[in-house]
């Protein structure tokens, strides 16, 4: 992958600063937080369950029913800096009634810690998932990852996870199938930006956390999805990562949402848009499992 050098920083942060670009983001998240204080109410959920040590390791696990079922994890966006699971529990509402488990990830955040911990944190989420799987009632062959903003970041780099390297018992092919939505693949323009300011990134970081620099770890499916309204930068960056994958016979796809910008993107995947349904096309590819999760459950 070639990143235009590009060295004007005003630029760069009107292509990169999502929240200015957008003023009416508080409002929006702030809708959220209210849906997701429902979901909490609604949906048989395990909240806060520790799969570290850190303060903010923890993930809420939404339950879709009794019978074991996959699992799709989702990691929130927030430059690595702020954002919180709670604010997104309503992303399990579609997803419950359809047979699917939802996990909610949390990690700890910018200057706390760096990029380098804060992956190595979403890498021990997955791997605890997938170690207790079976008291959780997930199929561990269908552990579906999907993240937005920084949380797209952070799927396509669990999908660069050499597994085994990290645990003799953990599977190379972990993760059945991703979406990276709005994410960052490319970490270099964003050091030139006031995102930097809590981040901290020097150009070696930025490189090793790059996963359009990355080989992949896995032929798993990928869609990387970016908001019709989104700056180029996040068009560039899906298209490249998807270019930069497929020489290494990775099947990844770029979907546009229209009329979406960088937040309202996510309603696509809550509200069974675009988004959901490619969701669930992918769950639903071969595991050696016939099972299906296309039609509610009761």
């Amino acid at each position: 992958m070639t990143v235009p050098k590009i060295t004007d920083p005003d630029w760069l942060e009107a292509q990169y600063n999502a929240r200015r670009a957008i003023p009416d983001h508080l409002e929006i998240l702030a809708e959220w937080e209210r849906r997701s204080e429902r979901a909490r109410s609604r949906l048989p959920c395990s909240l806060d369950l520790a799969y570290g040590e850190g303060p903010r390791e923890k993930l809420d696990l939404f339950r879709a029913g009794a019978a074991t079922g996959p699992v799709h994890v989702f990691i929130h966006g927030g430059y690595w800096q702020r954002g919180d699971k709670r604010v997104h529990s309503f992303l399990g509402e579609s997803m419950c009634v359809r047979g699917i488990h939802v996990a909610i990830v949390g990690y700890d955040l910018c200057p706390a810690v760096g990029i380098d911990e804060i992956v190595t944190q979403i890498r021990k989420s997955l791997a605890w998932i997938w170690r207790n799987s079976g008291d959780l009632g997930i199929d561990a062959r269908r552990i579906q990852v999907s993240g937005h903003s920084a949380g797209g970041h952070l799927t396509a780099m669990l999908m660069a996870t050499d597994w085994p390297t990290l645990g003799a018992d953990l599977p190379p092919d972990l993760v059945h199938s991703a979406i990276g939505i709005s994410g960052i693949f490319e970490l270099e323009p964003l050091i030139q930006t006031s995102i930097n300011d809590a981040v901290g990134m020097d150009l070696s970081i930025a490189k090793r956390n790059s996963p359009a620099l990355l080989k992949p770890a896995t032929r798993a499916p990928m869609t990387v999805a970016v908001g019709g309204r989104e700056s180029e930068e996040f068009h560039r960056q899906a298209r490249e990562l998807a270019a930069a994958w497929r020489k290494h016979d990775v099947p990844v796809s770029v979907l546009e949402i229209p009329d979406t910008n960088h937040f309202t993107v996510l309603e696509d995947l809550a509200g069974g848009g675009l988004l959901f349904e490619r969701a669930m096309d992918l769950l639903n590819q071969a595991t050696g499992d016939t099972s299906r999760v296309v039609s509610p459950t009761a």
